[in-house]
């Protein structure tokens, strides 16, 4: 398990690669290009830069979150073949650069959706929320407006201004556009690249729709187990793997979160993890809290331990933190909390690790008491 950090870059983050680098057990940044427009080519350079940076204060750079897909692509529109041309010569200049990875979703029009950026807890702490009754009473374009207005004044990934000015023409596009035609358009998107990833070495790795169901009358097809199953089986390649996200998943109580990871890990389908932990109402509404498995609905322990169990080698990093001690920072993704979830993710892995120690040594004991 290779433990990483998501940075937003020197001028869009307010956490340093210097604070990162105390943080012990972080061996990767997950970063990004986020100057350039969605649908362009992410030029070589830039992403060298990126690198630069990041290798310069310790790290690695082997996963990319996001490169994020045209609306136009999930559309299904004549226009989707330049921008799926656009992608896959991203993935071969970010294949030049060593990644290894590369975290994308295909929710139309937005990407993740709350109705409170600054919840507050009982701690005094503040979090993402999510109340169904605002959401579904309010204006997509209000929606909008306070999400800027609560952004603390940062770029929040998937929220992009210059993509949602367009909201109104977009909703139009996409009236009459069901499950089943999403589900189309991604399986010629995957068909187009997967191919280019695989050249390059590059796994793709999906993110499940955060929340799992249809938000403003949109559809969403990245939800459940069933779907994660369509989903890799629509090209049937290691290159064609999912990010798991226990918070994304785990919204929907309905998601046996240690089961969906138990399958698709022994599937070797799982580069990429997102682990946190998310209070869930009896009205369905849900808050995100601190990673540890008591804070919340989710049993973060046991995702650890079937992560373990299954070996996992692959990239994992804490998701959203709690905004604690006064910082001021982009919602979700402050200093503070996020290297605490660390260290709680941690503490269980090397605890399992011991165990497993143990038991190999006494195993290793009674064999040559035999002999």
């Amino acid at each position: 398990m290779k433990m990483t950090f998501r940075w937003f870059g020197k001028d869009y983050d307010t956490v340093s690669l210097a604070h990162i680098r105390q943080i012990p057990g972080v061996e990767g940044i997950v970063g990004a290009l986020y100057h350039i427009p969605v649908g362009e080519v992410w030029p070589l350079e830039d992403i060298l830069e990126l690198k630069r940076q990041v290798n310069k204060n310790g790290f690695h750079l082997e996963v990319i979150e996001s490169v994020n897909v045209h609306e136009d692509i999930k559309l299904g529109l004549p226009s989707r073949e330049r921008y799926i041309e656009n992608y896959k010569q991203t993935i071969r200049n970010l294949s030049k650069a060593g990644v290894k990875v590369i975290c994308y979703n295909f929710m139309p029009i937005f990407d993740w959706t709350r109705s409170d950026l600054a919840k507050r807890r009982p701690d005094g702490s503040t979090v993402l929320a999510y109340e169904k009754q605002k959401v579904e009473q309010i204006d997509p374009e209000e929606m909008i407006r306070r999400i800027e207005n609560g952004a603390n004044g940062f770029l929040l990934p998937g929220w992009e201004p210059e993509r949602l000015k367009t909201i109104k023409p977009l909703f139009a596009l996409y009236k009459g556009v069901t499950e089943d035609d999403l589900l189309d358009h991604l399986r010629y998107f995957l068909e187009q690249i997967v191919p280019v990833a695989e050249e390059c070495g590059i796994q793709m790795a999906i993110h499940p729709d955060d929340p799992p169901w249809s938000v403003f009358g949109l559809p969403r097809i990245v939800t459940n187990k069933e779907n994660l199953k369509k989903i890799i089986n629509m090209v049937n390649s290691p290159a064609n793997g999912l990010t798991l996200c226990s918070g994304s998943l785990g919204a929907n109580p309905d998601n046996d979160i240690p089961d969906i990871f138990r399958y698709f890990l022994r599937m070797g389908r799982v580069p990429f993890v997102h682990v946190r932990n998310i209070e869930i109402h009896t009205n369905g509404d849900f808050e995100e809290t601190s990673h540890r498995s008591c804070d919340g609905s989710l049993n973060i322990c046991e995702i650890v331990k079937v992560l373990h169990e299954s070996d996992f080698q692959g990239y994992i990093r804490p998701d959203h933190g709690r905004m604690i001690w006064g910082e001021q920072a982009r919602p979700g993704y402050g200093l503070y909390d996020r290297a605490l979830g660390i260290m709680y993710l941690l503490g269980i892995w090397d605890s399992l690790e011991n165990e497993k120690r143990k038991r190999e040594g006494d195993k290793t004991c009674s064999q040559s008491i035999q002999v």
